[in-house]
């Protein structure tokens, strides 16, 4: 039988990355989201528009499908206050909701359902809250707090413990890639550029105290997504994610300017979220000018403006502490890694390419191929 895989989210950052891996896998996909996906490959892919906090709406759209065998959730439930929102009750409750308004249709409907995979990161370690062991393991105790992560793997272990399919739980490390409007921080990071190098204003970085982190390219965390559908190592198993090495914000400002065709600058400390927030006629003059896909400043960023403070530490006494361990994921087969700096550099110049973010500016481009410029 063939593989047939609902993938939610599918607007998202890893969403859209998942549904283009499982097309590549030769998966058949269902495509769910509020919006029809565009998928950056320019390929078709079967889609619900729907929106999953609405019960009802969700069981007569996901309900209508046959044949479903795998779901990959990507769905999250975001509030405008983002970071104070990844606390509230309703933050955790309908989020929940949304989960089992996607499954219990599925699994009224499917004769052959196996695997399905949520999508965690570390807050459910408590990384929004405090600091986290060094490095987070998933074998350690669940941390003490509220979280609508611990609430889904719960659920679908018991329903697929229940109903016999298998689960995975994914938990990456600060998702980026090269789709806008979502959490991730590179458009608004590219956007910031554009709008400094319109103004004339230098571009440097905007954060706070020097830390080190990791990250994960959300094409990899795709790809991991499409190898836990498969692989019996996944089965009822969680995996941190992340791409393989570490970086420093401050070390990749120089690539992350060149690949946005400004020149780096030094330290301007100040909220991003502010700082953007009453710039919409600028982007828009940016926008028109280049003939972007997205003259609205927001609907470019999303929240990626918002989670930029928070993961540039902007206003805090020191950064996120957050390191987690990958040795469970090599050791169940998974072993793809990518370069932080190049999958930064590299998602920019996609979403450069897609007209989201203006081009680069020639004579910066110059420079970093003659090697005038460092860390590229």
């Amino acid at each position: 039988m063939t593989n047939k895989v609902l993938v939610t989210g599918a607007t998202g950052l890893i969403g859209l990355a998942t549904v283009e891996r499982f097309l590549d896998a030769g998966w058949d996909v269902v495509a769910v989201s509020r919006r029809q996906p565009k998928l950056p490959s320019g390929r078709s892919v079967t889609a619900l528009s729907v929106d999953l906090r609405d019960k009802s709406a969700t069981a007569d759209a996901v309900g209508s499908i046959d044949g479903i065998t795998h779901i990959a959730y990507n769905a999250v439930y975001e509030r405008p206050d983002l970071v104070s929102g990844w606390s509230g009750d309703e933050y955790r409750e309908v989020n929940n909701a949304m989960l089992r308004n996607t499954v219990e249709p599925v699994l009224a409907n499917a004769d052959n359902f196996q695997h399905i995979s949520i999508q965690q990161g570390t807050k459910y370690y408590g990384v929004h809250l405090h600091p986290i062991p060094i490095p987070a393991r998933e074998s350690d105790p669940r941390d003490a707090h509220e979280n609508f992560f611990h609430d889904q793997e719960d659920y679908v272990a018991q329903m697929g413990a229940k109903r016999g399919f298998r689960y995975t739980a994914l938990r990456p490390q600060l998702v980026t890639g090269s789709t806008p409007g979502t959490l991730n921080v590179l458009p608004a990071i590219g956007a910031y550029g554009a709008i400094r190098r319109e103004l004339g204003e230098p571009f440097g970085f905007p954060g706070g105290p020097s830390f080190v982190w990791e990250a994960a390219d959300a094409d990899l965390v795709a790809d991991v997504m499409v190898w836990s559908a498969e692989s019996l190592n996944a089965a009822n198993q969680a995996f941190n994610v992340t791409n393989g090495d570490v970086f420093e914000w401050r070390s990749v400002w120089p690539a992350i300017a060149a690949a946005l065709g400004v020149q780096a600058a030094s330290d301007t400390p100040l909220s991003l979220a502010e700082y953007l927030s009453d710039k919409g006629e600028v982007w828009r003059r940016v926008a028109e000018r280049h003939g972007l896909r997205h003259s609205d400043l927001h609907t470019l960023t999303g929240y990626g403006d918002q989670h930029a403070d928070f993961a540039f530490a902007y206003g805090a006494p020191a950064g996120p502490r957050a390191f987690v361990s990958t040795v469970k994921l090599r050791q169940a087969g998974y072993t793809k890694v990518i370069d932080t700096q190049q999958a930064f550099s590299a998602a920019l110049k996609s979403l450069i390419d897609q007209k989201f973010l203006p081009p680069a500016s020639v004579h910066v481009e110059q420079l970093v191929g003659d090697g005038s410029r460092g860390g590229n």
